[in-house]
């Protein structure tokens, strides 16, 4: 690429506003940032009028830096067809908004499982590759391409533009492919565990770079693939946004508020974090504790929070833009965090503690002692993992709380060393590797 130019990337990501929720973070987030490297970015994506979105945020809208193109498409989806049989909305990732399956969801997950591989919304690719010729025969040039997943079929993109033109390929995987936890739950025939499996193995050998969220990731991928050079694996994780953080703390005075935000089921195995909040707010009853979660909370969680009897000191809020969302971080005593106790969730590194980092705010993390996030929070001294039986841990941790929250009620951190995970710097280090494909 000649020096007196930026370097020309092509984005292709079905996630992207209005869309709202975790996945369209990371991509939005890199083309906002870009710019100050000298990377110039088009985003090919799906017409809001076609896409099948969980759910939507139009405030992220206004972070697309207006002098980014963001070509749209149109797509072939069977979401529309689910909505009609089942009543429901779109699932979310891991089935969190859909509660234990009945016959008609298992025969449904079945035919997702195998008759749509690697994923239902494949059929966007044809859309979205017809976007790209069309740019490509005009006489357009890109130096890289950048195809980011889930949906991991949006990877197939990648892997066809790399055969038609020898375009130079960045595949990113914010989520393990067949590895991903919720993957028994599609029950995959024999000849369509084979047919995704291939897929995987082909986009992970054939991209010239893959970027990873976390550690356990690439350790996951190069321990299937020891061919690979390790080299080519980018751990890349998600970040926060300074610019998000602009507003000052307000954590309460009249109450200690544990705050979760996101997405959270019954697989994150907080009951015991339940039973022992309980327990000290029965033990202290001149302290009051608060528990906020703010997005889809499943209905076997919601049942494990009233069976602890902390309903009448529980608030649910439902989804909000992601503006509103670090304010309600901004607005707590602590944060409350949770992964999801599956196999191989070493590496399961959600973006949200990335922001919960930048609140600045003491973090209950209930998963695996000796994972990648627990190792983050430790690097960052905000907190420790909480292993899921461990109640003598969770009841240590609480009462530190409470006995500081006695002495002061602003609970948050000193400067948290977390300055490397700014979504600005991370952008830096896509476009680093960008160039040196």
């Amino acid at each position: 690429m000649p020096p007196s130019r930026p370097l020309r990337l092509l984005v292709i990501t079905y996630y992207w506003p209005p869309s709202g929720g975790a996945g369209v973070q990371r991509c939005l987030k890199f083309v906002k940032h870009l710019g100050h490297f000298s990377v110039e970015p088009t985003v090919i994506t799906v017409d809001p009028a076609h896409a099948t979105y969980p759910v939507l945020d139009e405030s992220l809208l206004a972070e697309v830096p207006p002098e980014v193109r963001v070509i749209r498409t149109k797509t072939s989806e069977p979401f529309e067809s689910y909505k009609k049989l089942t009543g429901r909305a779109v699932p979310y990732g891991g089935f969190a908004n859909e509660g234990q399956p009945g016959l008609m969801q298992k025969a449904l997950r079945f035919v997702r499982g195998n008759l749509f591989i690697p994923d239902p919304r494949r059929g966007w690719n044809r859309h979205a590759l017809a976007a790209v010729e069309k740019l490509l025969a005009a006489g357009e040039t890109f130096d890289a391409v950048l195809t980011s997943s889930p949906p991991h079929s949006t990877q197939l993109i990648g892997l066809e533009l790399q055969k038609r033109h020898g375009l130079r390929w960045l595949a990113d995987l914010r989520d393990p492919w067949t590895d991903i936890y919720y993957y028994k739950d599609l029950h995959h025939t024999p000849m369509a565990t084979w047919l995704d499996t291939r897929y995987e193995r082909q986009v992970l050998t054939q991209a010239d770079a893959v970027l990873v969220t976390s550690p356990e990731t690439k350790r996951l991928f190069l321990a299937k693939l020891p061919g690979q050079p390790s080299a080519k694996f980018h751990v890349l994780p998600n970040g926060y946004d300074e610019s998000d953080f602009q507003k000052p703390s307000q954590p309460p005075t009249d109450c200690l508020r544990i705050t979760h935000t996101g997405t959270i089921t019954e697989l994150y195995r907080i009951e015991r974090l339940l039973e022992t909040l309980a327990a000290c707010a029965a033990a202290h009853p001149e302290v009051p504790l608060r528990l906020r979660f703010v997005g889809q909370v499943s209905k076997e969680l919601r049942q494990q929070i009233a069976r602890a009897g902390l309903l009448p000191i529980t608030e649910y809020i439902p989804f909000v833009p992601h503006d509103q969302s670090v304010d309600y971080l901004l607005n707590a005593s602590a944060l409350l965090m949770a992964i999801p106790d599956v196999p191989r969730n070493f590496g399961i590194l959600p973006g949200k503690v990335f922001e919960y980092l930048a609140a600045n705010k003491p973090i209950l993390c209930v998963g695996p002692a000796g994972s990648d996030a627990d190792n983050l929070l430790q690097e960052c001294s905000a907190g420790q993992a909480l292993p899921y039986q461990d109640a003598g841990l969770m009841r240590e941790t609480l009462e530190a709380l409470i006995a500081q929250w006695r002495l002061n009620p602003n609970l948050d951190l000193p400067a948290v060393s977390h300055s490397r995970y700014s979504r600005r710097g991370l952008a830096g280090e896509l476009a680093r590797i960008a160039a040196e494909l």
